[in-house]
């Protein structure tokens, strides 16, 4: 098991930014890929960004490319994303994920573990 803790979220205006960091306790000894997900109300869950054990690779959504980063720091169990130029419609629960293995893939029910959220207002 893996347990997840999402902070770093919370107010900002549009052109700002904002790092989410996510903590990992557990089975940290094992490689998984971490993922970012986001949830606006009313909408699906959708695929932000995902890391590799290595951090050698990375994906990202088409959406945010450009602006926001994923990295993580496997001596701290820690994975972060960057958020930069941020954007009214970036608005939503952020959701940190993981899944045992070496994949990147952006569908949500590849990853076993999720946090719990944590809001990301943007004002316009």
């Amino acid at each position: 098991q893996v347990q997840l803790v999402e902070s770093g979220g919370g107010l900002v205006q549009a052109g700002g930014s904002l790092r989410l960091s996510c903590a990992a306790s557990g089975r940290t000894f094992s490689p998984y890929t971490m993922g970012w997900f986001r949830q606006a109300p009313g909408k699906e869950r959708e695929f932000v960004a995902a890391i590799t054990w290595s951090g050698s690779s990375t994906n990202y959504a088409d959406s945010v490319k450009g602006r926001f980063t994923i990295s993580r720091d496997n001596a701290k169990n820690t994975v972060y994303l960057q958020m930069n130029s941020l954007k009214p419609e970036d608005t939503a629960v952020y959701y940190c994920a993981a899944q045992l293995g070496y994949g990147l893939g952006p569908r949500a029910y590849e990853y076993e573990f999720w946090g719990q959220g944590t809001q990301v207002t943007v004002s316009s």
